[in-house]
């Protein structure tokens, strides 16, 4: 006899209880909904949003350290380490210009502002100062001190990412400089931390269908679909401008490592979904990780690039202000020249790299912008207050696929991306990696985890050796100490 067929609400029941983006598909929807009738309802459910974004956040910090001292430790070459380093903000940089150029190019042609003559006394500047708390963005100074740790503890606590990197860094060089024969267990007990902390984002994880429904059914209870109508002309044109972008991506992506963003964009669609229902690509760093790094991504290239780029590689970031500028000038009448629009551009290039974290950073940075102009009054920023949380799903998405396009791209670079590997994930033909299902829970499985080599003993006894320089035969102290020259 033929097999049975399983009848359609089962196979529906099966898909919803075992698939992480049917999960978070309905609760989208449904929050959508209840956001539509019952706003009054629905304002109050922010903190199932909130509290998920909060669990996430604890884990970020010691698993960036984990994975960054584990990659420099195997990678057991600091030179290169630096060299991702500084190829990773070259790219930053070229693709943030990218970005701004692409927004003040399309705000020209389109206009989303024109025709509006709109009173800047007619605003509340206030509104602006209570969004922002009063607070500032920090000058190029005051950035490069704040990346600097003060203590160990206090960078974990404050979740200050460039200072947990910097932190790894030190860590990861200590362990080449000592060798594996005086911290023989440091390195394994490191992986062994790594792997608890994915364990437990994927308990987290549990939680997201929940966290994306409350977010959700706030943003739209608290602002309505109505506002769509009102900017529908810049909502448009911020999403379409960032379709060319995300194009752009593609070409380059394509060009450099001959893989598919399309591909890629399957490949992480849970995680898209995810960050598009809570609109914080934090919520989904740890997945992305370790999928960049089962995609065949180097350990060290996907530590190092991936957080640094939350805070040096904004693109969502970078298009929504250079339009976001052009658009208050445009409402309020004012015409910028070429040399006024140059202007815009430096300006954002370095206030863009301060955000990250700051309440109301987007209205800091355009403030910042329209006081270096001295055209636009600093008052109009507020024409933006009603749109800026539509604008996040577009920030996210941009952000969010930047920065892995960028982790790819430089590790092509350095050398560090297992492409044939990248490939065959990309098409779903490699499931070699256990655990790899759909439901984003229960350790390894929640995260399609893959054990390094060196994570456990080997039948010798020889864990420092593997660990430190996997594939090299284990090796006398004094021999292993010289095949790494970074050790000193």
């Amino acid at each position: 006899m033929p097999p049975s067929v399983p009848s359609l609400p089962r196979r529906v029941a099966r898909t919803l209880r075992t698939s992480l983006f049917a999960q978070v598909t309905c609760a989208l929807v449904l929050g959508i909904v209840v956001g539509k009738l019952w706003p009054d309802t629905a304002t109050a459910l922010q903190p199932l949003g909130d509290g998920f974004i909060r669990l996430i956040k604890t884990v970020i910090s010691p698993l960036v350290f984990c994975v960054v001292v584990v990659g420099i430790a195997k990678a057991g070459d600091l030179k290169a380490f630096g060299r991702i380093g500084v190829k990773a903000l070259i790219w930053f940089e070229i693709a943030s210009t990218a970005a701004l150029v692409i927004g003040l190019v399309t705000a020209n042609v389109v206009g989303p502002g024109r025709g509006m003559n709109v009173d800047p006394s007619s605003l509340d500047a206030a509104a602006v100062q209570e969004t922002t708390g009063g607070g500032h963005l920090p000058t190029t100074t005051e950035f490069v001190l704040n990346a600097l740790p003060q203590s160990f503890i206090g960078a974990f606590a404050d979740n200050e990412l460039l200072q947990v990197l910097i932190l790894a860094c030190l860590v990861g060089a200590a362990l080449l400089h000592l060798g594996h024969t005086k911290v023989p267990k440091i390195l394994p007990a490191i992986e062994q931390a790594q792997e608890i902390i994915f364990a437990v984002v994927g308990f987290i994880m549990r939680l997201a269908p929940i966290a994306v429904f409350g977010a959700m059914a706030h943003l739209v209870g608290n602002y309505g679909l109505g506002v769509m109508r009102t900017y529908a002309k810049l909502i448009v044109l911020c999403y379409v401008a960032a379709a060319l972008f995300i194009a752009l991506l593609a070409v380059a992506l394509k060009a450099v490592t001959g893989l598919s963003l399309w591909k890629f964009l399957r490949y992480i669609r849970e995680e898209m979904l995810l960050a598009l229902g809570t609109a914080s690509t934090e919520s989904v760093m740890p997945r992305v990780m370790q999928k960049l790094r089962r995609a065949g991504a180097r350990d060290d290239a996907v530590g190092l690039v991936l957080p640094t780029g939350y805070s040096f590689n904004l693109d969502g970031a970078s298009l929504y202000l250079s339009i976001g500028t052009l658009f208050i000038a445009q409402a309020v009448g004012v015409d910028l020249s070429l040399g006024q629009q140059v202007t815009v551009v430096l300006v954002l290039m370095l206030t863009s790299k301060g955000m990250a974290g700051i309440p109301g950073s987007a209205f800091l940075a355009l403030s910042a912008t329209a006081s270096s102009l001295g055209a636009i009054p600093a008052g109009a920023v507020a024409l933006l207050l009603g749109v800026d949380r539509i604008m996040d799903s577009m920030r996210v998405v941009t952000n969010l696929l930047g920065n892995c396009v960028a982790v790819f791209a430089v590790s092509r670079w350095e050398g560090a991306l297992d492409t044939d590997r990248a490939k065959r994930v990309l098409d779903g033909e490699d499931t070699s990696t256990p655990g790899d299902d759909e439901t984003g829970v229960g350790a390894e499985k929640a995260l399609g985890g893959e054990k390094d080599p060196g994570s456990e003993k080997d039948p010798g006894g020889e864990t420092g050796a593997e660990a430190l320089a996997p594939g090299i035969p284990a090796q006398k102290p004094k021999e292993l100490k010289e095949s790494a020259p970074e050790a000193g």
